[in-house]
């Protein structure tokens, strides 16, 4: 009855490679997934433009330059900080 197969082994053979295709098309799947949330919980600063200057950054860089001096500078960043 099964005479019509001859000698072609239809086990694992062909199955073996579905299973293998199967396998990489849901771990590519998964992969773009994990790819795409991580790019959507990425925040605006870190694609490139750079950060603004806060208040204090600003204080500290009129100080180094030597425009305020070490009291006004204490005060200053005391009223920031509060």
């Amino acid at each position: 009855m099964w005479s019509y197969l001859g000698n072609y082994d239809a086990g694992w053979g062909l199955m073996g490679f579905g299973m293998i295709g199967m396998s990489l098309f849901w771990i590519l799947l998964i992969v773009a997934i994990v790819v795409l949330v991580k790019g959507a919980w990425r925040s605006d600063t870190s694609v490139g433009r750079p950060r603004e200057k806060t208040a204090l950054d600003i204080l500290k860089e009129r100080y180094a330059r030597g425009e305020i001096e070490t009291e006004e500078f204490g005060q200053k960043r005391h009223d920031l900080a509060a």
